[in-house]
């Protein structure tokens, strides 16, 4: 019984320990406020329901609310002027040695050519039909075929199109040469890699080859960040920043905060005492594939002191629904996108 007790004793003074080291009401207010990633500029949002990793999510898309395809010129000038800090773009190398900004292995699904992409110079691409592909009826109709030949863009457009909005440039293929060609390309166009403005991620290898290149870019890989976050969940309550993490990037599921020690203040503070980008992600669904937040409900489970990157799947939606300001939207524009959000919470109900 005495030892039982000591145990307990011990237990709970372990626990009021843990709690104060870990109160987030004692840590300082973060200063500064969510910055919003904009993934994949605007784009045609799809049905995520039982997605596979190369289903043609062209052909999953909602009944179209704006003109606006991934990738492209119009959707990253569109992204930034809806209040994006950044713009996620997918780089595909061409068979001439060129960078194209497309996000599939091959152009089937939203071009109406066959083929590996790499196997297509830019000329070959530039010819394409971006469009060709989409559908929200099944095939019976496709509302943007013949609209945009010509719209699969190139780096250099890609950059011109963002202006000053940081770029976060995702590494499709695990090829560690691909690294040495964006960071060719780059500076080629003379923009600055190395001031930790821009994101570059990816496989690990492609990751740890352009940090030989760029030392201080901010690179990372998605299993990098996932294992930061692991390591902390458990680390993080002994007030320990784990190897993993310092440096580095976290990712944290919108659903999933409350299980991460000291949130949000006091982990706020720690991330930015050793230097760690904080991205948040929409709920963690069953795949465990990081997505983003696409209804403006989401924004509530936001913390308000949170002054990390917030990665957003549907920035149409949310960026004038966080800052009204930059909403451009028409009436009947407006009304279009109800329905499609109506349609959404439905299918997640």
């Amino acid at each position: 019984m005495i030892w039982a007790k000591r145990i307990g004793t011990v237990l709970a003074l372990g626990f009021v320990v843990l709690t104060v080291i870990n109160a987030s009401w004692l840590a300082p207010n973060p200063k500064g406020n969510v910055k919003l990633i904009a993934h994949r500029g605007v784009y045609q949002a799809y049905d995520q329901t039982d997605l596979g990793r190369d289903d043609c999510t062209a052909t999953r898309i909602e009944q179209p609310v704006h003109g606006f395809l991934e990738n492209t010129v119009d959707s990253i000038i569109a992204a930034r002027e809806l209040g994006a800090q950044m713009i996620e773009v997918d780089i595909a190398p061409t068979k001439d040695g060129q960078i194209a900004l497309f996000h599939d292995w091959t152009v089937d699904c939203r071009t109406e050519a066959s083929g590996d992409t790499r196997d297509f110079t830019m000329a070959e691409l530039k010819a394409l039909d971006i469009g060709y592909g989409y559908t929200a009826d099944g095939g019976k109709t496709f509302p943007f075929r013949g609209k945009d030949i010509g719209g699969i863009a190139t780096l250099e457009e890609g950059l011109k199109a963002a202006f000053r909005t940081r770029l976060a440039f995702n590494f499709k293929s695990k090829n560690p040469d691909e690294a040495d060609l964006l960071v060719a390309a780059l500076k080629a166009a003379d923009h600055d890699i190395a001031n930790g403005r821009d994101i570059f991620y990816g496989h690990q290898d492609v990751i740890a080859r352009l940090k030989e290149l760029a030392p201080d870019a901010w690179a990372f890989s998605t299993q990098g960040a996932k294992q930061c976050t692991t390591d902390y969940t458990v680390m993080g309550w002994f007030g320990i920043m784990p190897d993993s993490c310092k440096g580095g990037t976290i990712f944290i599921a919108l659903d999933l905060q409350w299980t991460l020690p000291g949130w949000p203040n006091r982990m706020i503070a720690r991330m930015e005492e050793h230097d760690v980008q904080m991205i948040m992600l929409g709920p963690q669904l069953p795949d465990n594939y990081p997505r983003g937040v696409d209804i403006p409900e989401q924004l509530g489970d936001i913390p308000r002191s949170f002054n990390g990157w917030l990665w957003v799947d549907d920035i149409y939606t949310i960026g004038p629904s966080l800052r009204p300001a930059f909403n451009t939207r028409t009436e009947e524009q407006s009304d279009a996108l109800d329905s499609a959000l109506k349609r959404r919470r439905a299918a997640r109900e």
